[in-house]
């Protein structure tokens, strides 16, 4: 059984084998590691891409600068995602930038995490969660 991914760096969508944990997987296009946990920064034309394209959920912080609670939580926000490489894709969605996408997904407060699974929102916390936090909550959801 293969599920799809996509990569972070590309876009390119990729079929791999579904296994239980992974030494090694890139992407058939640019060559790069799908392992790669850092949270990728998504706009309007990415986040779709993401979204409806990967089986495995992906966790998105919307944030913005100005946002004290959300510069916090950045570096527990990545180091969560450390432990998901190929379970979980983190992304980043800038309030300000991306005030389409905000609205879209009805963003009242900052920061607010929203997990999507089978191309459908499964979940959202809003405020600023822990390393811990955020990878009991993430592993609940895959």
């Amino acid at each position: 059984m293969s599920i799809k991914v996509v990569c972070p760096h590309c876009g390119r969508v990729n079929a791999i084998p579904q296994k239980e944990s992974y030494a090694k997987a890139n992407c058939g296009e640019c060559k790069n590691s799908l392992l790669d946990t850092t949270p990728v920064n998504l706009d309007k034309n990415s986040f779709d891409n993401q979204v409806l394209n990967s089986d495995i959920p992906i966790i998105v912080d919307f944030w913005a600068e100005w946002c004290g609670p959300c510069k916090m939580m950045a570096p527990a926000f990545k180091q969560a995602a450390e432990s998901f490489a190929l379970k979980a894709r983190f992304a980043k969605v800038d309030t300000e930038s991306q005030q389409e996408l905000a609205g879209r997904f009805n963003i009242r407060s900052i920061p607010t995490i929203i997990a999507f699974k089978n191309n459908a929102e499964v979940d959202r916390v809003s405020g600023a969660l822990s390393v811990a936090q955020l990878q009991d909550w993430v592993k609940r959801l895959i």
